[in-house]
């Protein structure tokens, strides 16, 4: 649902996977977005309406993304697909945070946009300690991007994690991200995506951003 920037390339990258797609806006004018050569169907009507929805087959449908301009737009037509219809795998883009933290409890899947572009930026600015790259939808689990003291700089992987007791899940070395193993050694420029319950971010986050203690290094 939504033909907007993100919904047009959404539904074209799902074409190009082999994927049958549908694309629902209430603007007819939107579907100018899709390539010309786009094979789905443009559905015109309001998405979280029943006889859109199913116009649009979502009665077959495995997959559902709510990725309009508009927070309430996206979360009835969330729901209406998860509640209604059964589908299991849905997404809504949701700018309020708040609203975001809400619906993951709720088992919907959510991304902030506001919040993650200006996490992002800020992360290019200043150190910020944990940044939130991904929460499972109970929000026990998160993946994080933390910031590191230079003075972890040489230490294995294996030892990094089992001094905070969070796993890293990998590294972004050289702009490319590599899967950590037994022999990773973290280097100067690394940046370090560790998983960590969501509990426990504030003590990762402490004890990554101070300098390993003796019997640590």
């Amino acid at each position: 649902m939504g033909c907007g920037r993100v919904g047009a390339t959404l539904a074209q990258s799902l074409e190009s996977y082999g994927h049958s797609v549908a694309v629902v806006d209430h603007n007819p004018d939107s579907f100018r977005r899709l390539h010309p050569e786009f094979g789905g169907k443009k559905v015109t009507g309001v998405g979280f309406d029943r006889d859109t929805l199913i116009q649009a087959g979502i009665e077959d449908c495995y997959a559902f993304a709510a990725v309009s301009d508009g927070d309430n737009s996206n979360i009835l037509a969330a729901r209406v697909a998860r509640e209604k219809f059964g589908v299991e795998h849905v997404v809504a883009r949701i700018y309020d945070t708040q609203r975001a933290e809400i619906f993951q409890r709720l088992g919907i899947s959510t991304v902030a946009t506001v919040r993650w572009t200006s996490d992002q930026v800020l992360r290019r600015m200043l150190p910020l300690g944990a940044t939130d790259e991904y929460r499972d939808p109970s929000g026990n689990v998160r993946l994080c991007q933390f910031d590191v003291h230079p003075d972890w700089y040489g230490v294995s992987i294996t030892k990094l994690d089992s001094v905070t007791g969070a796993r890293t899940a990998f590294v972004s070395r050289y702009g490319t991200g590599q899967i950590v193993d037994s022999t990773t050694v973290l280097q100067e420029g690394d940046i370090l995506h560790v998983l960590v319950h969501a509990a426990d971010v504030t003590t990762v986050e402490r004890i990554l951003t101070h300098a390993p203690e003796a019997e640590q290094s």
